[in-house]
């Protein structure tokens, strides 16, 4: 068995090592404005199974160079999931949107749900959690510190920090789940084809509601059959061909 890990180690050791050549090369063709050479090359490195920022980035980057809308949007997307606040994928990113033809509105969110939504987002559900856990701990520990202490004042100082502490450790729960409700909800997609027709049913003979065209991204709320239910970011829903649109989170 532990042959077997050692062999895979170096087996990924060396692929890495491989990818890192290529990549390397495909820089270079870069470089020298061979854009579709590259790609080849940086899509080569994707096919075997590595996955990063910087590799979605060139692809992207690679494809815009070659006016391809969709796929260029697509990867810089891909690379933002990856570096949410890399400021040249969203520098390039803006670029690329710029070639898109629909111009839709985003509604802005208001009120109380905005606010959860700001704070939920401030943190991951990792991080969410492990408040959780530590405001627990600090829960048990000032609990005893009450439990053992024969001073009023510290007594009263620990039972009512024990309780905020407690208090909190459920929002902190409350905002876990939250967020990850929020990452589960979040299915982005982007247009690929060239012109969608966007229906109001998941069938091919029901009413056309609008049109879409490749680069735009939508939000997949359901799926039926070879059907995706689409929401914008104005709020306009409807149903397009699953083979017209790609998922971001699909590695």
């Amino acid at each position: 068995m532990r042959l077997m890990y050692i062999l895979v180690f170096l087996l990924s050791t060396m692929s890495h090592a491989q990818n890192q050549t290529i990549f390397e090369q495909a820089n270079a063709l870069y470089n020298q404005a061979k854009y579709t050479e590259a790609l080849e090359k940086y899509t080569s490195i994707l096919d075997s199974g590595e996955h990063s920022a910087e590799l979605y980035f060139n692809i992207a980057n690679s494809h815009y160079k070659l006016n391809h809308i969709a796929p260029s949007i697509y990867y810089y997307e891909k690379a933002l999931l990856l570096k949410p606040n890399d400021k040249d994928i969203k520098n390039n990113i803006a670029y690329a949107r710029n070639m898109t033809v629909d111009d839709i509105e985003t509604l802005p969110e208001v009120g109380f749900s905005r606010l959860i939504k700001n704070v939920t987002n401030t943190m991951s559900f990792d991080n969410w959690a492990k408040l959780s856990v530590g405001l627990i701990i600090g829960f048990v520990l000032l609990f005893l510190l009450y439990y053992f202490s024969h001073s009023t004042a510290k007594k009263r100082f620990a039972f009512v920090t024990s309780l905020s502490c407690l208090f909190l450790s459920c929002v902190a729960v409350a905002f876990a789940f939250h967020k990850f409700e929020l990452v589960e909800r979040d299915q982005p997609a982007i247009v690929f084809a060239q012109e969608a027709q966007i229906k109001s049913e998941p069938n091919l003979r029901s009413p056309e509601s609008f049109k879409l065209h490749e680069g735009t991204k939508v939000q997949i709320i359901d799926t039926v059959d070879n059907w995706k239910k689409i929401k914008l970011s104005d709020g306009k829903t409807g149903w397009i061909l699953k083979n017209d649109v790609k998922m971001l989170k699909n590695i």
